[in-house]
């Protein structure tokens, strides 16, 4: 029998469960009917944070960034470009530390562009300023 991976909906917040052999046949959410990944990064708000970091089985690559970064502007098309090729064996999500404050002090962020990693609903890896698509893709294959 085929392991189940549980993702949550970048839509409605609904957690499904979807078989391993399954996630790259472009799943759709049971309950809205979206599909669970298209290519883009999940925008999150302090409300959805802890539900996607910890309800989903796959890891997530959080972007904490804010609209008045330049190297966050930079850096944004190569975190795109990145989550286009790597999804769906890893969830891609941005945050932004002026619109959700509350995250971005409980997870001491303090520079900007930061990228963390969390697996299992725990942080495991930390890298602050901006990179470029092949830096990104190196860094994550190092610690996933």
């Amino acid at each position: 029998m085929t392991q189940a991976t549980h993702v949550v909906c970048p839509h409605c917040q609904a957690i499904n469960r979807i078989p391993e052999d399954k996630l790259g046949n472009h799943p759709k959410c049971g309950k809205c009917k979206h599909p669970l990944f298209n290519g883009h990064p999940v925008e999150l708000t302090d409300q959805s944070f802890a539900r996607h970091i910890s309800r989903n089985d796959l890891p997530v690559v959080v972007d904490f960034w804010a609209p008045w970064c330049g190297p966050c502007k930079m850096m944004a098309p190569q975190f795109e470009s990145v989550a286009t090729q790597m999804e769906p064996r890893i969830r891609f999500a941005k945050l932004n530390t002026e619109l959700a404050q509350q995250t971005a002090t409980q997870f001491g962020i303090r520079s900007i562009p930061t990228v963390a990693i969390f697996k299992n609903g725990r942080e495991v890896a930390r890298q602050a300023g901006a990179m470029d698509a092949r830096n990104l893709t190196q860094w994550l294959q190092s610690h996933l």
